[in-house]
């Protein structure tokens, strides 16, 4: 399905996402938390459900049974919360048959944006190359979107962004503007860690909790598997190694 016609952009910001309603797979992406810590708990096996506030969350916490509320709102772990939107302290937890509801900043609001659109795809380091096979094969428009925070496009999401759209350059799509060109470039051959002097690391390092950070780096592409959004749950798709 590569090669003739098939494009990718990248982008940023939940808003951004009504540019690409129309014939595009959207990969959402937040590194510095959301999207790491829902493929951390589906690949567990730990159903996640991303909402965009704490009101969303409700009515989904009163038809799930005892829900693991899971988040952050502007850094905090919002009241009545289980825990923050920590990878690192995910994994340490035994209660996988909880289903988790997920809030944060930007990126569940960038998730829940992009609800209605064709495919939808949450994408974080630990699955970045699994799903460039997965959206090569199956789609000819793809929209890499950043959440953002502050009116900032974020180095993290910019390197794992430009990590998904240049392994689809690679299997043959086009550029759609200079923006996604320019992205590309800036990240092309940069070490893994190339982004831990962004603003997201520096907030995990005044409020201690860089063993998120430690673990984001220590679990490079190692879920194969693609991750989409389903009727408001992220689900697992394994892709054939």
């Amino acid at each position: 399905m590569t090669g003739h016609h098939s494009s990718v952009v990248i982008d940023c910001f939940p808003d951004s996402v009504r540019r690409y309603r129309d014939g595009y797979a959207i990969v959402a992406i937040d590194v510095i938390r959301a999207t790491t810590t829902a493929v951390t708990g589906v690949s567990l096996g730990r159903r996640c459900f991303p909402v965009p506030s704490i009101e969303h969350a409700l009515p989904v916490a009163a038809r799930l049974d005892q829900p693991l509320l899971v988040g952050e709102l502007g850094g905090n772990m919002p009241f009545g919360f289980d825990m923050t939107n920590s990878p690192a302290e995910l994994v340490t937890r035994t209660d996988v048959s909880r289903p988790m509801i997920l809030v944060s900043s930007s990126g569940t609001q960038l998730i829940a944006n992009a609800a209605d659109c064709d495919a939808v795809y949450i994408a974080c380091l630990r699955n970045a190359t699994a799903l460039i096979e997965h959206l090569a094969e199956r789609h000819k428009r793809v929209a890499v979107i950043g959440a953002g925070t502050r009116g900032e496009f974020r180095e993290e999401d910019q390197y794992c962004c430009a990590r998904i759209a240049e392994g689809l350059m690679t299997a043959g799509f086009a550029a759609e503007d200079a923006q996604t060109t320019e992205v590309v470039e800036r990240w092309r051959g940069k070490p893994v860690d190339a982004w831990t002097g962004s603003k997201s690391v520096e907030y995990l390092r005044k409020s201690a909790q860089l063993r998120d950070l430690d673990f984001i780096l220590a679990h490079i592409d190692d879920v194969p598997a693609a991750f989409m959004l389903k009727h408001g749950e992220v689900v697992l798709l394994p892709v054939s190694e």
